[in-house]
């Protein structure tokens, strides 16, 4: 991550000449305008030096008052799509406004003849059984819109980008299902004074040239404290990448700035079974927060629905990822034919370049169902920008169900981590419950397979002081030729959580990522 300086007068005059130049070779050798993120962060440096003006929302009661069910209703015509007819494999279709999403935004076309705004107009859209007068559909516009690629078939559009609400956004790839959220920008979240929802207010669509495999998107960001540009580079495939380069201006200070967002959906898991009986074993978007340290360090963090807000915050220095990751990629550990959880992606931030030191923030939400996403990390640099002053940084975003293929192979990686009653083993061979707390963690991977079962691999476990370790133990997996690992501890308060770490070592070797946990408080 880089801090910027923009001198006024000397930038202005050499960017001048560069877009020149860059125009007059864009009409003869490329489909599009010469357009570049500098476009749109001028506006955003603009914009944050004005006073915030709220949008306003211009629906009329009939799109406003709308019910979910009737909202779903508005379906954009096919043949409508930008680019329908167009030598290119990407098309573009666009979400009506209502409910909350009662504020348009401008949504532009760059071509090789310049920028054009996509205007709206009623018969792109089939409105179902709603019954809505004429008059009510004069002076609207977009709610957002979503890409289209042939991510499975030749001959078939998929969907594989929707951009919808605030600055939210999801991708998928092939053979993939709509899961988990990225976002432009977090501020404040979970914080007492409030969280600020910063959105996406314009877009700029570049149209591909026939035989371009991405798209290039720009997008203004703006909030009550914060501006910023975007540029989205999108390449569908087996894992659908989204390269963003951004640039964001403070209007005030934050006491918070999250980068790389992502958002998810924990309900309960192996980790926190269900209170409720439920044919589903597991039920959530992400099973847990994945982070590559600068110093090499491996964590994973399983995840939570707590009772109350939960807070987790990694000291991280130069990440070179970090991600909220679906591992159980197994149909049979979820059971739900309907909203297929293992086919959700995991997403995971790639930072570019050095981003200094900060924090990789995790926040876990109670939630009472799977409706809400009660799951969001972020980065968080230690050194926020001043007012007016630029923030750069760049990412890439993968969107992804092989896991493995991010983790590095040298070291072990958790599969799975479960909850139990404690227990002992009478003489009578029966189980008895001694009031602890089991946790039981597989450790798998390539170089574990690799070892005899007699390999003397043993553990580093550190515990909280809100609890007492009565039992490690670590013994071979033969199903998985891995090793499992059984915590046994009591909790002294359990009105306060308790953190756990642990990995695999053998020698001064170390052989696993670190497990780290939280127990959650039971109230």
């Amino acid at each position: 991550m880089s801090r910027t300086y923009h001198f006024k007068t000397g930038a202005r005059t050499s960017r001048a000449l560069g877009m020149t130049l860059s125009l007059c070779v864009g009409l003869f050798a490329s489909s599009s305008w010469a357009f570049s993120l500098d476009d749109v962060a001028a506006k955003a440096e603009k914009l944050a030096a004005e006073d915030y003006t709220a949008p306003q929302s211009n629906l009329p009661p009939v799109f406003r008052n709308m019910a979910f069910a009737d909202y779903q209703q508005l379906r954009f015509r096919g043949d409508k799509a930008l680019w329908h007819d167009a030598p290119t494999p990407f098309e573009v279709q666009f979400y009506h406004q209502g409910m909350h999403f009662n504020v348009p935004v401008r949504i532009n076309e760059i071509t090789a003849k310049g920028v054009e705004k996509v205007r709206y107009n009623p018969d792109m859209f089939e409105f179902g059984k709603v019954e809505i007068e004429p008059a009510a559909l004069e002076n609207l516009g977009f709610a957002g819109f979503k890409v289209l690629y042939p991510l499975n078939k030749a001959d078939k559009a998929d969907e594989l980008m929707t951009l919808l609400g605030a600055s939210y956004f999801r991708v998928i790839g092939k053979d993939q299902v709509y899961g988990l959220s990225a976002r432009g920008l977090a501020i404040d979240t979970a914080l007492p004074s409030g969280e600020e929802f910063p959105r996406f207010r314009e877009f700029w669509i570049e149209r591909p040239e026939a035989d371009r495999r991405n798209l290039v998107i720009y997008a203004l960001l703006d909030s009550p404290r914060a501006t910023g540009a975007y540029r989205m580079v999108v390449t569908p495939g087996k894992d659908s990448t989204v390269d963003v380069k951004a640039r964001v201006f403070l209007r005030e200070p934050v006491e918070k700035l999250g980068i790389g967002a992502l958002t998810s959906m924990y309900l309960f898991g192996a980790n926190q079974p269900s209170d409720l009986l439920n044919y589903r074993p597991q039920l959530h978007d992400s099973e847990g927060l994945a982070i590559h340290t600068g110093a090499d360090e491996w964590i994973w963090r399983p995840l939570n629905n707590p009772k109350r807000l939960a807070i987790s915050s990694y000291a991280v220095e130069n990440p070179r990822g970090f991600g909220l990751l679906q591992r159980t990629r197994d149909f049979n550990r979820y059971e739900d034919l309907d909203d297929r959880y293992e086919l959700r992606p995991s997403g995971w931030v790639e930072p570019k370049g050095d981003w200094g030191k900060g924090r990789v923030e995790l926040i876990e939400i109670p939630t009472p169902d799977e409706t809400n996403d009660n799951i969001v990390a972020f980065w968080v640099p230690e050194q926020q920008p001043e007012p007016g002053e630029p923030l750069d940084f760049e990412y890439r975003l993968h969107f992804t169900l092989d896991e493995p293929a991010l983790h590095d192979q040298q070291l072990a990686w958790v599969s799975q981590t479960r909850l139990s009653a404690g227990d002992v083993k009478q003489s009578n061979l029966i189980r008895q419950p001694d009031g602890s707390t089991a946790l039981i963690v597989d450790f798998v991977g390539p170089t574990l397979a690799e070892l005899p079962a007699d390999a003397p691999v043993t553990t580093r476990v550190s515990i909280g002081e809100n609890a007492e370790l009565v039992e490690n133990n670590l013994r071979h997996n033969p199903v998985t030729d891995g090793w499992r690992l059984t915590l046994r501890l009591k909790v002294r308060d359990p009105k306060r959580p308790v953190e756990l770490r642990a990995a695999l070592v053998e020698g001064e070797k170390t052989l696993s990522e670190t497990w780290s946990y939280q127990i959650p408080t039971n109230e």
